[in-house]
């Protein structure tokens, strides 16, 4: 059985249904992939993710290795036993620390994540374990030293040193046991010089090989009773050369999936579409294309799914219901999320959102939440994570249904 069938093509975009199989389950794609950092979706357990249902969750390599750690969680068997979840598990390589704590110029203010997963989110919106960083560049050399064999970086937790090359960063996610993992890539900022994205991409070449050596290395060993799957991650900044360059490359080493990454992705959206566009037609039909870190709003992963992406993830979801802000509509204004907190709702009696399924909906109002939020109860996070992720996944749903049925540009228009 392949690790990826394509299933449909919509007849009026490069929207497509697909399946990819795992030991641990089988992934209906399109799909939204919930992002569980340091081993938890934030403020929900085992039992909220199988009842939404998410098909498949995200943790974090660079938090799991500096807390519990790599080594711990082998011990008790892999990731899916650690945190009792027996769904597919996909981890980021780490690489992300190249960008979020790295020498590398900016254009702007900005606030950096140690996450990749978290680098859709604007500044003010981004996950709460963050570092500032002060406007132009970003000189945090004390936190991070890039070379050609990898990177050596300070925990933001207690200041350790720590060492991530190629197949130190390979290895650590074996250990994790996650069923897809990714190669050790460098993300460049959608602002930096042509000449460095070149640099950063050829480096990010080199690594995507030696990433590869090694997961083949250590799956030769059996060392776990499931198989493991590796993705390759694309570069190359806003530049359509270089993004069709490490298109061509990525494409050409023999990963189980291709991933589009760098800061552009998901936090440009209109970059975003260019970047598809450019590097879709080079990119093999028959594996996964994972767009990173897109999930901002739900008219983002419809925009996604629409230039050929199967696999979308980002903290958004969780983050903005955190802070009551939960997903609607689409409205008449085209208004895609409210503010629970805000007074007008203390006393609306219905539901978050009229037409969503989800427990939250289905059970208690908006006052409810509103007094939750206003009251300061941790059950408020919950539920409101609870309805944001659920409106999510039920959108994939909605998106696989329509393009088996070539109605998938129908659904986009009715949001966009």
């Amino acid at each position: 059985m392949p690790f990826f069938e394509l299933q449909h093509k919509d007849e009026n975009s490069r929207a497509r249904t697909g399946v990819i199989h795992t030991d641990h389950g089988d992934i209906l794609t399109p799909i939204f992939m919930p992002v569980g950092t340091q081993a938890t979706v934030k403020t929900l357990d085992q039992t909220d993710l199988q009842n939404l249902p998410a098909q498949i969750i995200l943790g974090n390599t660079y938090h799991l290795h500096l807390r519990p750690g790599e080594d711990l969680i082998n011990e008790f068997g892999g990731l899916h036993k650690f945190m009792n979840w027996n769904k597919p598990i996909l981890t980021d390589s780490g690489g992300f620390q190249v960008f979020s704590l790295g020498k590398q110029k900016r254009s702007r203010p900005t606030t950096v994540i140690p996450s990749a997963v978290e680098g859709s989110l604007k500044p003010d919106e981004r996950d709460s374990s963050t570092l500032s960083t002060d406007s132009g560049r970003n000189d945090n050399a004390q936190l991070v030293s890039i070379d050609e064999e990898g990177v050596t970086f300070k925990s933001h937790i207690d200041g350790s040193s720590h060492r991530f090359t190629p197949e130190i960063a390979v290895e650590t996610q074996h250990k994790i046991g996650a069923d897809i993992i990714m190669a050790f890539d460098e993300c460049t900022p959608d602002s930096v010089e042509e000449k460095y994205a070149r640099e950063a991409m050829e480096r990010t070449h080199r690594w995507a090989k030696r990433s590869l050596d090694e997961h083949q290395k250590l799956s030769a060993q059996n060392t776990r009773d499931y198989k493991q799957f590796l993705f390759g991650i694309i570069q190359g900044s806003v530049y359509k050369n270089l993004r069709q360059e490490s298109a061509k490359y990525i494409s050409s080493l023999d990963f189980d999936g291709i991933a589009i990454g760098g800061e552009s992705v998901g936090y440009n959206m209109e970059a975003t579409k260019d970047i598809l566009d450019w590097v879709f037609p080079l990119i093999p039909e028959n594996k996964p294309h994972y767009a990173m870190g897109i999930g901002l709003s739900p008219t983002d992963l419809l925009i996604a799914i629409e230039h050929g992406v199967d696999m979308f993830d980002c903290v958004a979801p969780t983050r903005l219901a955190r802070h009551g802000m939960l997903f609607v509509g689409p409205t008449e204004e085209q208004k895609l999320r409210i503010n629970i907190t805000n007074k007008k709702y203390a006393t609306d009696s219905g539901p978050v959102d009229p037409n969503c399924g989800c427990h939250t909906c289905q059970h208690y109002s908006r006052a409810y939440l509103h007094h939750l939020f206003n009251a300061g109860e941790i059950s408020a996070m919950r539920l409101s994570s609870i309805h944001n992720l659920f409106f999510m996944l039920d959108l994939m749903r909605q998106a696989r249904t329509a393009i088996q049925e070539n109605k998938f540009m129908e659904l986009k228009n009715k949001w966009i």
